[in-house]
């Protein structure tokens, strides 16, 4: 088994999912636990400076060991996992030597991933691939980028005969919850340029993204006996299904792709007293990106028109689309393409459907675009990757490292 795969395996053992409804940095302490072992990873490999802030950030230096001065590259991935569903208790299994059929996640809950539904599984036969026991996300948004980072690195400090610039390495909290840059100190990364590698599919090369805001709504009901309930009860369930069903029912993700942007309903929970739906906003276009949050508000004040201001509506923006900030250094693209290339991967230059750190870093001085890990169907329970894709990236890293050096 190679190291990056049995890194991958240790680090999503480690429950590290992110809440956006709390108001502490980060946002889960058990984000820390595994924060800590990082930082005692990074001292052994032989890092310098290696260190975890008050807010669970994590810098490192691989110092460089050229006499001509080369560019600082930087390599980010994020530790939380999504709090769409548990990552508690992960037990990944492997697929060795794919056949190309239905693979049973888990029998006794009939959970199957399937070619039928997830076509793309067809690419990976005869490969060996790390799935989940339908129970659970597997974890590889972002551990995989973590393990691939680490691998890359650990590659570098045991060969000094391999020629790099300087290497610096950033571990984050709360991306998944649009807070992974909120606390990223620039200024102390001391890079250039960075890479996040948070990306999907073998090959998928990422300078474009969404941009995106997070959306709460509260509605207040009033509960009365239904017997009597005429002209008195303001049920806030149903006002919530009636804002849902105001949407346009082919703007959600199920039913967009590439550039086409959506509204997501993440969560609706009440009854009768009250109600809260949990949304977020996506397109890459900012106009109509500014648009779709305009109609949020709309909605909501057609439906406190109605109902007398029984609704509250909070939007906050979470972050904005790169591609301005990183086609002016065009060249850390170009370089990721070729490194693409010269490891033997057809590069497919892609928008991100979802955010990554490096949106928001570019906008504050550090451009980053977003290299794949791998892995497919994140955020759920059907989420997989194959582990040839990890050993490619962890190439595909190397060779950005050498072609900068040379």
């Amino acid at each position: 088994m190679s190291k990056v795969v049995e890194r991958f395996l240790k680090y999503i053992k480690y429950d590290t999912k992110s809440d956006e409804d709390s108001n502490t940095v980060p946002s889960t302490s058990k984000q820390l636990i595994l924060g800590k072992d990082l930082v005692e990873e990074l001292k052994a490999i032989g890092l310098q400076d290696a260190s975890m802030d008050e807010n669970g950030y994590i810098m490192a230096t691989l110092p460089s060991n050229l006499e001509k001065s080369v560019p600082t590259i930087g390599f980010i991935a994020h530790m939380d996992t999504s709090p769409e569903i548990s990552g508690e208790n992960v037990n990944a299994q492997f697929v060795e030597n794919y056949d190309g059929g239905d693979i049973v996640l888990n029998k006794e809950n009939n959970v199957v991933l399937s070619p039928s539904e997830f076509p793309e599984l067809k690419n990976y036969v005869g490969k060996t691939l790390i799935t989940t026991d339908g129970t659970t996300l597997l974890g590889a948004d972002d551990k995989a980028g973590i393990a691939e980072i680490m691998s890359a690195v650990e590659h570098l400090a045991v060969h000094p005969e391999i020629k790099h610039g300087t290497i610096k390495v950033g571990f984050t909290p709360d991306e998944e919850v649009g807070r992974g840059a909120d606390h990223f100190d620039v200024k102390k990364f001391n890079a250039d340029f960075a890479y996040t590698v948070d990306g999907g599919t073998i090959g998928e090369l990422e300078y474009e993204n969404f941009n995106a805001a997070g959306v709460k709504i509260k509605i207040s009901g009033r509960n009365v006996h239904p017997g009597s309930a005429k002209n008195k009860m303001i049920n806030s369930a149903l006002i919530g299904c009636e804002l849902v069903n105001m949407l346009p029912a082919v703007e959600t993700p199920g039913h967009t792709e590439h550039y086409e942007g959506f509204y997501h309903l993440c969560s609706f929970q009440g009854d009768v007293e009250e109600t809260k739906l949990s949304f977020i906003i996506r397109d890459h276009n900012r106009e109509i990106f500014e648009q779709r949050k305009i109609n949020m508000e709309k909605l909501v004040e057609e439906l406190n028109k109605k109902y007398g201001n029984v609704i509250h509506l909070e939007i906050k923006d979470q972050y904005y689309n790169m591609k301005e900030k990183i086609e002016p250094v065009k060249h850390i693209v170009d370089t990721a393409y070729k490194a693409m290339k010269e490891v033997g991967i057809e590069p497919a230059v892609v928008p991100i459907r979802g955010g990554t750190d490096g949106a928001r870093l570019s906008f504050e001085g550090l451009p980053t675009p977003n290299l794949f890990t791998g892995g497919h169907n994140f955020h759920g329970k059907f989420e997989y990757i194959p582990t040839f894709a990890m050993e490619k990236a962890v190439d595909v890293v190397l060779k950005i490292v050498e072609l900068y050096a040379k």
